[in-house]
């Protein structure tokens, strides 16, 4: 039986060992991933939001910082909002410096991540290239070209001939858009969503923390300028520190607590394809025809595309959107015109004015908030996460989070990743 160790239970390491025993007794050994326990009546923090950047927050409290009584509360199921919903693209070839450096510490911290946790996130380096298709986006990726270099982030400008290598499946010579060369950085690839959040709640459930699923926020009660608790749809919840990771909602939250955020939420659309034999093994950003598109490990294309042109909340997804999406993609990837698609969906992305995120206090002592994300909240979760740990433990941000303030719109101190976000932007 897993031994007690500072108040909490280690579970069984999973291992190929592990799998072994357990195939000979039928599998009749595996514990649960994580609890589900009822709330207690005092936590020292409480996280809103049980996706990606809330549970990799509360881990890295504990791993990082040593405070592990945490709740990590979740209205709906944990993993069931933009971490499941999402395109699973890790890159950090972002063009500002202060952007770089947090994109690269969760792309660096991805790498490792499998081990960390034990448990196996599917991370795959397979590369990331960003498509020139207009002498605009030639000068603009050289540019970042130039910058990474001087940031430490790997990446190169590459000719249309080495596209073609890479990506064979891909018409270079398209009729509208033909491709002129591309932004690459071999080291980045994708994951597998669900696995993250996963992996990141049974390590935190393994520390004593507790995740709250089916348990909405409904009020959040402060005295003396300093947060002291929340309501939510389970009870009555005291804490010293409260941080809102709650994507496309966070300014609801806002909202509860007595303040305004600037975001806009809006669905940002995605799609895959049946499953195909292996074809693909880079992921593709065409950003001109507004797309991008990678192969999964079950053999399904992953397409996604832009925002909704209206702010809105739904998880619906839209036929134009698909339509347009995917004709933009088949002139450049024709063999895609004969695939049938499996599924759709949308997910609510929070955007800023600069397109970069918000990792800050708030007008409420020690509340905090970490929204802002955009189209590229899935290769942040490890970054944000430390950074958000850092900025709940100490009360001030770390050099990580530090230029990602709320004051920076007050001040006119934007970090403008128009470009460099993504086709969405």
């Amino acid at each position: 039986m897993p031994q007690p160790v500072g108040g909490f239970a280690l579970k069984k390491r999973y291992s190929v060992f592990a799998i072994a025993r357990e195939a000979a007794r039928h599998h009749l050994g595996w514990e649960r991933a994580w609890a589900s326990p009822a709330p207690k009546a005092k936590y020292d923090a409480i996280i809103v939001g049980a996706g990606g950047h809330g549970l990799a927050t509360a881990y890295y409290l504990g791993k990082n910082h040593g405070v592990r009584n945490v709740a990590i509360i979740e209205k709906g199921w944990l993993g069931g909002g933009n971490t499941g919903r999402n395109t699973t693209i890790i890159r950090s070839n972002y063009l500002q410096d202060p952007s770089a450096a947090i994109y690269e510490k969760s792309r660096s911290l991805y790498e490792g991540l499998s081990q960390d946790l034990n448990y196996n996130v599917m991370f795959s380096p397979r590369g990331v290239m960003m498509l020139a298709q207009t002498q605009h986006e030639i000068r603009g990726y050289q540019r970042t070209a130039y910058a990474n270099k001087l940031q430490g982030v790997d990446t190169e400008f590459i000719s249309p001939q080495r596209v073609k290598e890479l990506c064979p499946i891909m018409d270079i010579d398209g009729p509208r858009y033909p491709v002129l060369g591309a932004l690459w950085q071999p080291r980045g690839g994708t994951a597998r969503h669900d696995a993250v959040a996963w992996g990141y709640a049974r390590a935190c459930s393994d520390m004593g923390m507790d995740i709250i699923q089916q348990c909405e926020v409904t009020a959040i009660h402060q005295s003396q300028g300093k947060v002291t608790g929340v309501s939510t749809t389970k009870g009555e919840i005291s804490c010293d520190k409260l941080g809102v990771v709650v994507a496309g909602h966070s300014s609801v939250l806002a909202g509860m607590a007595g303040f305004r955020l600037p975001i806009e939420s809006l669905a940002l659309q995605a799609l895959v394809s049946e499953p195909i034999k292996p074809c693909m093994d880079v992921v593709v950003m065409a950003n001109t025809v507004h797309g991008y598109m990678s192969q999964s490990d079950k053999g399904e294309m992953v397409i996604g595309g832009g925002t909704d042109g209206f702010n809105n909340y739904t998880q619906r997804g839209s036929f134009h959107h698909i339509e347009e999406t995917v004709r933009a993609l088949v002139e450049t990837f024709p063999m895609i015109s004969r695939l049938k698609m499996l599924r759709q969906w949308g997910g609510i992305v929070d955007m800023t004015g600069d397109r970069s995120p918000i990792i800050s206090k708030t007008p409420v002592g020690n509340i905090f908030v970490n929204c802002g994300w955009g189209t590229g909240g899935f290769k942040a979760i490890p970054g944000s996460g430390w950074a958000m740990a850092e900025l709940m433990a100490k009360g001030e941000p770390g050099p990580l989070a530090a230029e990602f303030s709320m004051d920076r719109f007050r001040a006119g101190k934007f970090i403008d990743e128009s470009v460099a976000a993504g086709v969405a932007h």
